[in-house]
């Protein structure tokens, strides 16, 4: 049974993405995976390999939901190389998890804060954009 704050508290967490615009989604994603990345990172060196992979698990899964949202016939170059992208830092993460290093996850956060930096400005552009029409 919840308790009272519990319950709106997780309607108020389902409420925010369900209302977020797709951008603010994807905005979500990147810090998911960045925050999950991070956790990986330090529970391998603290050698807790079990829960390293789970965290791993969570960026592969987060970065199969992103590969799924492109659309590369209208979005041409740029999908194709954001799916790049996120294939090489899948394989990062494999390589993580299987030899136990925490070097790739280091390649891997500083790829997705790269993005995600990106994925912000064009978020400010799209917001001047449509404040100006």
């Amino acid at each position: 049974m919840l308790m009272p704050n519990q319950a709106g508290y997780q309607s108020y967490q389902r409420n925010k993405y369900e209302t977020a615009s797709p951008h603010k989604l994807i905005l979500m994603l990147y810090t998911g995976a960045i925050q999950f990345a991070s956790r990986a990172q330090t529970s391998i060196m603290e050698r807790q390999y079990v829960e390293a992979n789970k965290q791993i698990l969570k960026v592969q899964d987060i970065l199969y939901e992103l590969i799924s949202t492109l659309n590369e016939q209208e979005g041409g170059e740029i999908a194709s190389n954001l799916k790049a992208l996120y294939l090489y830092m899948l394989d990062k993460l494999v390589q993580a998890n299987l030899k136990k290093e925490a070097e790739p996850l280091t390649e891997v956060i500083d790829i997705l804060r790269n993005v995600k930096e990106a994925w912000e400005q064009i978020g400010k552009g799209v917001t001047l954009g449509q404040a100006t029409t």
